[in-house]
């Protein structure tokens, strides 16, 4: 599969829905609490499966972004 050409499967539909459905969580949250980080955090989880076609990676790099966000969650 050439870069660029994202795949149309229901395990690559199913990571956008849930990475970007908990990007939008994080981005409301930090906009609630004044928080430009999590904002930040936030808008990158919804954006960044845009970017990768691949549904392994979707994965890999959904979950470390989730669980950056998770980790940071307290921080001032």
């Amino acid at each position: 599969m050439p870069f660029g050409m994202p795949e149309f499967s229901a395990a690559n539909i199913i990571g956008n829905l849930l990475f970007s459905g908990l990007g939008y969580i994080a981005y409301s949250n930090g906009k609630k609490m004044d928080k430009t980080r999590v904002m930040i955090q936030g808008g990158v989880l919804m954006a960044y499966s845009y970017f990768v076609p691949d549904t392994v990676w979707l994965y890999v790099i959904g979950t470390a972004l989730t669980g950056w966000v998770w980790a940071t969650r307290n921080d001032g």
